[in-house]
């Protein structure tokens, strides 16, 4: 679909996640490892701010379920009035990925399960 792929992380103040940014763009470097075209990156401003920034036109976003779109629709909504020049493109996940989210994989490193089932190949916590 696209030439190049930016994996963008954004740092929100008010979100307290698993990881420190920069451990999470090392997970997603080792899960991209090999892949051309695709760059993590970080930024702490609104996303279409960085996406004009770096001359990106299209934002891809991936969803699970019903509720998953309904929320990203919103966004994209808020995009779209932002920045009318960017599109929001929405994906749903491969049916066998569906089941795997973040809170679930936060609780299995929590508790010290066994996450190789629910990460990519080559990611080493």
């Amino acid at each position: 679909m696209f030439d190049e792929v930016v994996i963008a992380v954004g740092i929100n103040i008010d979100k307290r996640g698993c990881f420190q940014t920069d451990k999470r763009l090392d997970i997603i470097r080792q899960a991209t490892s090999g892949m051309e075209g695709v760059r993590a990156i970080s930024y702490d401003n609104l996303t279409v701010d960085t996406c004009r920034e770096l001359g990106i036109r299209h934002i891809v976003r991936g969803v699970r379920n019903m509720i998953d779109f309904e929320t990203e629709r919103s966004i994209a909504d808020a995009n779209r009035v932002l920045a009318p020049e960017i599109e929001t493109i929405i994906i749903p996940t491969a049916q066998e990925f569906a089941h795997i989210s973040s809170s679930a994989v936060r609780d299995i490193i929590k508790h010290g399960g066994d996450t190789s089932r629910f990460l990519p190949d080559g990611v080493i916590l």
